[in-house]
């Protein structure tokens, strides 16, 4: 797995807490109450945001009261949207300390604090008791992750028999042909981009002691939504302030249309996955 430090330095971690309040300033939010809608353009920094976030809530159909572990939880948007909509409580972990510093913050001016909690942590050693949640979820994390027996396997271990895991990620596509292009949102160089393809990624989860309950493809999707981010940007007036560019920072831009690009072109794919603990 890349260590705190790359990720920080891939993501401008340091500098985000100023970068975030400075951004909500602009917004027009000051200091004051926020709601998890609100936040919704900068915390959800996934390919097609919200409506990627909504779309696995709803095919992981969560129960009232259920205990959640958001494994690379960034600045906290899915487990505020989770906790808000569906009643339940939320645990989010993330290698990096300035995105759980954010993520708490944000979580206590949206008046959730009570129902989500975050720490620093490693996905490939996570600090809980066995069989701990009743759920687990996962957005665009595991293709940081070389070690991906490693990752199914502590999620495994923590979810109860019978658990489900929640997976949004972008996978490796048919054609490898050619390489791909980078800088993607991911990763700036070839070596800290760890993709699986699609039938490798199942045997993996299998071999983890999960059963596959859903498995759908959502590239189509995300290029349309990719094509629909790129408008904005190449107005005079540039990006508003708080979105995905607030996160990954000024080549935001050049990672969205490679990524585009290697989505057209069939090197990556993009999945969204319910599998459920045996």
């Amino acid at each position: 797995m890349n260590d705190a430090a790359t990720i920080n330095a891939h993501y401008g971690a340091q500098a985000l807490p100023d970068r975030v309040a400075q951004a909500l300033r602009q917004a027009g939010f000051g200091d004051g109450r926020l709601t998890w809608r609100e936040l919704a353009p900068l915390d959800q920094f996934h390919v097609r945001g919200l409506a990627a976030t909504q779309e696995l809530a709803a095919a992981l159909a969560l129960p009232a009261g259920a205990a959640v572990l958001d494994v690379g939880c960034g600045l906290g948007g899915a487990a505020r949207f989770l906790a808000a909509n569906f009643d339940v409580h939320v645990t989010g972990i993330d290698l990096c300390e300035p995105f759980i510093e954010i993520a708490e913050q944000l979580s206590v001016r949206a008046g959730l604090d009570e129902r989500v909690a975050f720490e620093r942590a490693d996905a490939l050693d996570l600090p809980f008791d066995d069989a701990q949640f009743d759920a687990a979820w996962t957005q665009h994390v595991a293709m940081n992750i070389s070690d991906r027996a490693g990752l199914y396997g502590e999620i495994r271990r923590v979810l109860k028999p019978g658990g489900a895991l929640a997976i949004y990620d972008v996978v490796q596509g048919d054609d490898q042909s050619t390489p791909l292009s980078f800088p993607v949102p991911w990763a700036r160089e070839p070596q800290n981009s760890f993709l699986l393809a699609p039938a490798a990624m199942r045997a993996v989860l299998e071999a983890s002691g999960f059963d596959i309950v859903s498995w759908r493809d959502t590239a189509d999707a995300a290029l349309a939504w990719l094509a629909a981010q790129a408008a904005p940007a190449s107005q005079a007036s540039g990006p508003p302030p708080l979105g995905i560019h607030l996160v990954m920072g000024p080549e935001f831009g050049a990672m969205a249309a490679n990524l585009a690009n290697n989505l057209k072109t069939g090197r990556v794919g993009l999945v969204q996955v319910i599998a459920r603990a045996r």
